[in-house]
């Protein structure tokens, strides 16, 4: 069974930096895109960033130049290294990843989230 687990989130001060990781397992042919999303209390879950297997990433407006997704194809494996972060970033941050998985018949896609992660910011 395919599956995301993520790792890394906390308590951290305002301007304060914290690095997320995800990584799938599973029977995994092909892992295409990777992302991060976030949900704060009373919001919906939001897009934080995403990245393609072999492209240039995508950022929400409110993280551009402070947070950096990179992806370790070789492990199955997303970061999200978040730097100067404020209080309106605490959320749960969840991580999510198309997926091509290899079954005993044929390969099947399938979208898959992770637990998700709290990240809590505050002094």
């Amino acid at each position: 069974q395919v599956q995301l687990v993520e790792s890394g989130g906390g308590l951290v001060q305002p301007g304060g930096s914290l690095r997320l990781s995800c990584a799938a397992s599973g029977s995994i042919v092909r892992i295409d895109d990777m992302g991060w999303y976030r949900q704060a209390p009373g919001k919906q879950r939001e897009l934080v960033a995403s990245i393609p297997r072999g492209g240039n990433p995508n950022y929400a407006d409110s993280v551009k130049g402070r947070f950096t997704i990179s992806r370790d194809n070789a492990k199955n494996t997303v970061f999200l290294q978040m730097n100067s972060l404020k209080p309106e970033d605490t959320a749960v941050y969840y991580c999510n990843a198309g997926i091509l998985e290899r079954t005993t018949g044929a390969s099947r896609y399938l979208g898959v989230w992770g637990q998700g992660t709290l990240v809590t910011v505050s002094s």
